[in-house]
C-alpha cells in the first residue's frame, strides 16, 4: 500500500468531509498536499474531542501506513490499524501462512500520533495503545515517519 497509490478523489472527497464536519471551508489547495491535509484535519477533530469522519479516518491510516512500508519495506511485520487497514513492513525475515509471527495491533488515533511523532513507541506501549506479539515488533526504529 504506497502513497502513490491513493485515489485523489477518494482523499479530497474524505478531507472535504472532515472540514465540513469541523466547520471548515473546503480544501482548495494542491492535490501534492491532500494526504497531508486529510491527516491533519483527521487530528483536528480529535483534538477537538470528535471522531473523526469515517472515510477521513480510514484514508489518514491507510496513507500513514503506506508511508511506513515505503520507509521500511519487507515483510516481517504486520501492522493492523482495525478496522481501517493492515499493512507488511519491516525487512527480515519473510512471513508465508498463517498468522504473523510479528504482529502490531493499535488504533486510528494512536497510529497516526505515532507516525507524526506526537507519540512515541515507549509511550503508546506504556499505556496499552498498542499490542506488539514477536521479537521484531517494534517500529520504535521506524516511527515517526
Amino acid at each position: 500500500m504506497s502513497p502513490r497509490k491513493l485515489d485523489q478523489e477518494k482523499l479530497k472527497s474524505a478531507l472535504d468531509g472532515q472540514l465540513v464536519a469541523l466547520d471548515e471551508p473546503s480544501y482548495d489547495g494542491p492535490s501534492a498536499a491532500l494526504p497531508d491535509a486529510l491527516v491533519s484535519a483527521v487530528l483536528a477533530a480529535y483534538d477537538r474531542g470528535l471522531s473523526p469522519e469515517r472515510d477521513a479516518a480510514r484514508q489518514a491510516v491507510r496513507y500513514l501506513l503506506g508511508k511506513l512500508a515505503t520507509a521500511a519495506p519487507g515483510r516481517t511485520v504486520e501492522v493492523r490499524v482495525p478496522p481501517y487497514a493492515a499493512v507488511q513492513a519491516v525487512a527480515g525475515p519473510r512471513h508465508t501462512r498463517g498468522t504473523p509471527p510479528n504482529v502490531i495491533e493499535t488504533d486510528a488515533r494512536t497510529w497516526i500520533e505515532l507516525a507524526l511523532g506526537r507519540l512515541t513507541w515507549a509511550e503508546a506501549m506504556a499505556k496499552g495503545a498498542v499490542s506488539a506479539s514477536g521479537s521484531r515488533a517494534d517500529l520504535s526504529a521506524h516511527l515517526p515517519l
